[in-house]
């Protein structure tokens, strides 16, 4: 099993991942996290958590990622407590039993669909987004009435020891725990017999996950990456599209799992484009990005050599902005890349920072064929007129789609996020996470009486007739 190595760290209080499971196991079989009071504390707590230490994980989040304080705020401490808030707030009306219609042959009966907890979960976390990408899913195993043991990146270690030390004083240490550490800890856990297993990470982890699981028969969330790509009309607002794009694809210095990673222009108005892009950039960061305040920083040296790797292997014409770096900074500038070879290392892997290639197309058709010939991406960012974008949804698959905008389709409660095909499977966010960490089990209840001789043998002439008729 190969995951990112790190210095090991124990469990919680010296556990080990067997005794740490069937602690948390034996909290679950006595029904402690199935009561709806529970539950909100626990979510008023995670809550609690981002308002009492905002300072505090805005700082681990800088030590981490180099992260600007107000990214930090706006994608890991703002938007998790208004999913959780959400969360709270349809608590009851989403663990309510669901009235489902009954066929006229079986009445007089009720049927009802009952949410339950699955057991006891584990949320694998990566480091891009180390607060947002942990505790989301975790308050939706929470507000599910399930167990939950988080397990923190490694690779963000200061945000990993502060939520380990937050955890267990707000939420309850007998049903919820966090487990640090790297390959070693990771492994153990997956060695254990868990009722959901939630990953955020790359596909090749993904796969080891499924397999652990697969010894188990245990369900899993995959929320990978890819290459997600942008299409770029002849229709569209440039400036607008630019802007957006900029935006979305240098946020966390590129380093988000549905950051655009390239960009399919139409030829007539690629240059523009190219042009509006680095004169987006100019007016986010200025002339020298590294003095800016809300420019990130690259995660650690090996991402930084990945980076620096691609961009240096070429498979490229010229470097339209960007390409600065300083390893003492980890600091790699907004780069944009065109004259894209079809054999470029950048185009052969998910980028995962600030490099973005821009290659022209023939048109939008010509952009939803190349797109249908890799494989399914994590999201799909269309800008155009309306009867481009909506072709584009129509005959692409991706996880998600964006439509004159990139990366907002996860801000709102009432859509799904996840991925299809290579880009993971399963999906969370609002009421989906609810239903994500429940079993919904269907409940047919029906009176005493009448009970009917008629559905019962022998059967006889007028018996087979009547049920005939009303089975027909």
């Amino acid at each position: 099993m190969t995951i990112t190595e790190s210095p090991s760290r124990a469990t919680p209080a010296g556990e080990d991942a067997p005794a740490l499971v069937a602690r948390i196991r034996a909290t679950f079989d006595t029904g402690r996290t199935r009561p709806l009071a529970w539950r909100r504390r626990q979510l008023e707590g995670l809550i609690r958590i981002l308002a009492d230490h905002q300072a505090d994980l805005l700082a681990a989040l800088d030590a981490d990622l180099g992260k600007p304080s107000t990214e930090g705020w706006m994608t890991d401490l703002a938007y998790t407590a208004s999913e959780i808030g959400d969360y709270a707030k349809n608590l009851e009306r989403w663990a309510a039993p669901e009235r489902v219609p009954v066929p006229l042959r079986l009445r007089p009966g009720r049927a009802t669909l009952h949410r339950e907890p699955l057991g006891v979960t584990l949320v694998i976390a990566p480091w891009n987004y180390p607060v947002q990408l942990l505790l989301v899913p975790m308050a939706g195993a929470l507000a599910a009435g399930n167990a939950v043991i988080g397990k923190p990146s490694e690779v963000a270690p200061h945000t990993s020891a502060l939520i380990a030390r937050l955890v267990p004083r707000y939420l309850d240490p007998e049903a919820v725990a966090i487990v640090e550490g790297g390959v070693e800890e990771t492994t153990a856990l997956l060695e254990q017999r868990f009722d959901h297993i939630f990953y955020t990470g790359n596909g090749r982890v993904g796969r080891v996950v499924m397999t652990a699981a697969a010894r188990h028969l245990t369900p899993v969330t995959l929320e990978l990456g890819g290459k997600s790509p942008t299409i770029v009309d002849r229709t569209a607002d440039i400036d607008v599209a630019a802007r957006r794009i900029a935006w979305g694809k240098y946020l966390n210095a590129g380093q988000t799992c549905i950051a655009p990673d390239y960009v399919l222009a139409d030829e007539a108005i690629h240059d523009e484009l190219v042009t509006k892009l680095g004169a987006a950039v100019r007016a986010f960061y200025g002339t020298d990005p590294q003095q800016s305040p809300d420019y990130a920083r690259i995660v650690n040296d090996r991402h930084f050599s990945r980076l620096t790797d691609l961009l240096d292997a070429g498979g490229y014409e010229s470097l339209a902005f960007g390409g600065e770096r300083d390893r003492a900074d980890r600091y790699l500038s907004p780069t944009l890349l065109t004259g894209i070879a079809d054999d470029a290392a950048v185009m052969h892997e998910e980028i995962f920072g600030p490099l973005l290639p821009v290659i022209p197309v023939a048109d939008a058709d010509a952009a939803i064929a190349r797109i249908n010939a890799g494989d399914k991406p994590l999201a799909i960012y269309a800008f155009g007129s309306e009867d481009v974008t909506d072709r584009i949804v129509e005959r692409t698959s991706s996880g998600g789609v964006c439509v004159n905008a990139t990366l907002f389709h996860i801000t709102v409660p009432a859509l799904p996020f996840g991925g299809v095909g290579e880009s993971g499977m399963g999906s969370y966010h609002g009421r989906r996470s609810f239903d994500t960490f429940s079993h919904v089990k269907p409940v047919f209840e029906r009176p005493t009486s009448p009970d009917p001789s008629l559905a019962y043998p022998p059967y006889n002439r007028l018996k087979r007739f009547v049920i005939k008729r009303m089975l027909g």
